[in-house]
């Protein structure tokens, strides 16, 4: 195993659970309305200090979507995905960009969102 480089980011940011380590910047945060199969998420312009899975196809409450599964590149533990490829027209502003489930990152005034949320079915994204 080579040597671990990690970006470290300036400002407010969101930042991996487990180890810490920053992986997006709250000017970074694109909506928080999202929502996953655990609780609350939000979409992010960029993220950093992440790995990328294998690319999947998945029907989500606004269509299908490629995506893969984002990991803390420090301690490899899952975050969040990102978009690769949206079918819907309604839906492109998404690709590229990532989903971070609140339940897995400390936020920047370093709380940590445990709270189980039930999931409603609205204009959020989640997996069927």
């Amino acid at each position: 195993m080579g040597r671990l480089f990690l970006v470290e980011l300036e400002g407010k940011s969101y930042c991996c659970r487990h180890c810490k380590t920053d992986i997006a910047l709250c000017d970074d945060v694109v909506s928080k309305s999202f929502q996953s199969r655990r609780g609350k998420a939000y979409l992010f312009s960029k993220v950093a200090n992440v790995y990328a899975g294998k690319k999947e196809d998945r029907m989500m409450m606004t269509g299908m979507h490629t995506v893969v599964d984002i990991y803390c590149v420090k301690c490899g533990s899952y975050v969040g995905w990102r978009y690769e490829f949206a079918f819907e027209k309604s839906q492109k502003y998404k690709e590229g960009k990532s989903v971070l489930e609140r339940y897995k990152v400390w936020g920047p005034d370093g709380n940590n969102y445990w709270v189980a949320q039930e999931v409603e079915a609205g204009d959020s994204d989640t997996d069927d």
